[in-house]
């Protein structure tokens, strides 16, 4: 198994947490730096066309993309600890509050995004955080209130053991801090954050700790 990392990526941040988790180590590490354009070099993209990380290979040549879905296959394939709940219902609202970030919140701040603010339509950086911090705090806002009212919010996202949700969260709070996001207004999240990153499993996946980081 290989997979394929960038520090400061908050996908290949959730599957970093979600292999500590389940207590697996990957064979090998390549380190794609998104900044430096690894991403769209030519062998990059023949294993993955998105030109995106993280990607994970396995050992039968199979390649997996998209943070969600290697979490879930995962969770499949190392049934312990359960990264869902068993009730239907209860698995629902976890997948909800995960796509409510991996989909809503952060394609709008991925670094691609940001790179067009910038470069095609000259925003400048300025507006670049700007426009971060408005569609975090649109996320967050919506993300607050549903976890703090809902009884089935407990130490995490869902219950007391971490879910796909808070592998969402955690890099997406830490995302927002880069850019000065004001998070006083999200004591539910910031509380989730906190029982999370007392974990060993989220702690050393923070990019600060990765071989790559600058």
């Amino acid at each position: 198994m290989r997979l394929y990392d960038y520090f400061r990526s908050s996908a290949a941040y959730r599957v970093r947490i979600a292999l500590n988790l389940k207590g697996v180590k990957p064979d090998e590490r390549t380190f794609v730096h998104l900044r430096m354009g690894n991403q769209r070099a030519q062998d990059y993209l023949a294993l993955n066309p998105h030109g995106l990380v993280p990607a994970l290979t396995l050992d039968d040549g199979h390649v997996l993309t998209q943070s969600i879905a290697i979490v879930e296959y995962l969770d499949e394939a190392y049934p312990e600890p359960p990264l869902l709940p068993a009730d239907p219902v209860a698995r629902a609202r976890v997948r909800a509050i995960a796509l409510a970030i991996a989909c809503e919140i952060h394609p709008l701040n991925n670094l691609r995004v940001l790179n067009y603010l910038t470069g095609t339509l000259g925003a400048t950086d300025a507006q670049r955080d700007g426009w971060y911090r408005y569609w975090c705090d649109v996320g967050f806002e919506a993300l607050e209130t549903r976890l703090a009212r809902d009884a089935a919010t407990g130490t995490y996202c869902h219950g007391d053991t971490p879910t796909i949700a808070d592998i969402c969260l955690v890099p997406q709070v830490a995302n927002s801090r880069r850019v000065h996001l004001d998070l006083s207004p999200y004591p539910t999240l910031l509380r989730i954050e906190a029982a999370c990153t007392a974990l060993q499993a989220f702690a050393n996946a923070a990019p600060a700790k990765q071989p790559d980081a600058e």
